[in-house]
């Protein structure tokens, strides 16, 4: 894969220039600079990627924003997390990889959503499993942990407590029973016979205390195994970031269905990368799909706050809160199998020493 130095990264999009629209199905949007910059974070967003895992130490940082503020990959299975996700929990070797228990195994990962706190689990009750599992031994597990002051959430997404539903003072317990509740309904024989995304989701929105976006991050994550196996063009739904980076791109989206927005990103990547002649570095031949658009656009939601002061949005935050501290190197990206990526990058991984 080349590098391609051609595009200065420090450019600016040029707010002088005359306004311009885009068709979003009936409707005529007029874009805003962050519309723009919406390309221009991605494309830079891949780069920083790709020079992570070529090891490369940039004498000048590509964007002084992604330098000192945490921002997600352009593609979401790209993320720590998700990478984690998808090689440790779902595609393990010494683990069974039937519907019970793939479904199980995605779903206390994705509550939890930290590495840290499976990995303690593993090391505190041993094999996570649905056939192992004992509500007293991971509850007792994740109390010693709370107790001793160590997150076992992720701040990534805000986790209703379901206490209303099953009772329990604390928000483990009552996740632990809402997996008991989701095995206990057969999702994971449910999910199997779905023939959409859009029913897969319909199906998790039914159990307690999951909203919409929640299910829409579980049907995906659920989707990376081989429990589903939908297109990402199927069906996509945007989160409270998305609409709130939808509502700085465009003047006037509020009265667009937020998904059409997505999906026009998703059809025309390639004609905006092109005209503003920026070099997007795709992943391996995958090009951005509905839940990497919609993420993008929560990512430059949080951009805008830096980057575009003006532009407001729907929910007025002005600062962003997470910063970036380097962490180790990447570890060797590796998708579901069903993509057809990973010799790809193995290929590409060689080629650069790894």
């Amino acid at each position: 894969m080349e590098k391609n130095y051609a595009f200065n990264f420090s450019d600016k999009p040029n707010s002088d220039r005359p306004a311009r629209y885009v068709q979003v199905g009936s409707n005529r949007l007029k874009t805003t600079p962050v519309f723009e910059e919406y390309w221009r974070f991605a494309a830079k967003r891949q780069a920083v990627f790709y020079q992570r895992l070529r090891g490369e130490d940039a004498d000048e940082p590509i964007d002084p924003i992604l330098a000192r503020y945490k921002f997600t990959n352009a593609y979401r299975a790209s993320d720590r997390t998700s990478q984690y996700l998808i090689r440790s929990v779902i595609y393990r070797d010494d683990l069974p990889s039937t519907r019970e228990e793939l479904f199980f195994r995605v779903l206390l990962f994705k509550l939890f959503n930290r590495i840290d706190t499976w990995e303690y689990l593993e090391k505190e009750v041993g094999p996570l499993t649905w056939k192992r599992y004992r509500f007293d031994l991971l509850e007792q597990a994740l109390l010693r942990r709370f107790r001793d002051g160590r997150r076992i959430y992720s701040a990534a997404y805000i986790m209703p407590s379901a206490g209303s539903v099953f009772g329990y003072q604390l928000k483990h317990q009552n996740h632990l029973k809402l997996i008991e509740y989701m095995m206990e309904k057969s999702f994971p024989q449910q999910l199997g016979e779905c023939k959409s995304m859009a029913e897969a989701y319909s199906l998790l929105l039914t159990a307690p205390s999951i909203g919409s976006f929640l299910a829409y991050q579980y049907t995906t994550d659920i989707n990376y195994s081989q429990l589903t196996d939908f297109s990402e063009a199927d069906f996509v739904v945007a989160g409270p970031g998305a609409l709130d980076g939808i509502s700085k791109c465009f003047l006037g989206a509020g009265a667009v269905d937020p998904s059409d927005v997505i999906r026009y990103m998703r059809d025309n990547q390639g004609l905006h990368f092109a005209e503003n002649k920026i070099p997007f570095q795709d992943l391996w031949g995958r090009p951005l799909q509905l839940i990497d658009c919609q993420n993008v656009f929560c990512e430059i939601s949080k951009y805008a706050r830096v980057a575009f002061p003006d532009f407001e949005g729907t929910t007025g935050r002005t600062r962003i809160k997470q910063k970036f501290w380097p962490k180790q190197d990447l570890p060797r990206p590796w998708y579901p199998p069903k993509w057809g990526l990973n010799e790809k990058v193995e290929r590409d991984l060689r080629a650069w020493g790894h």
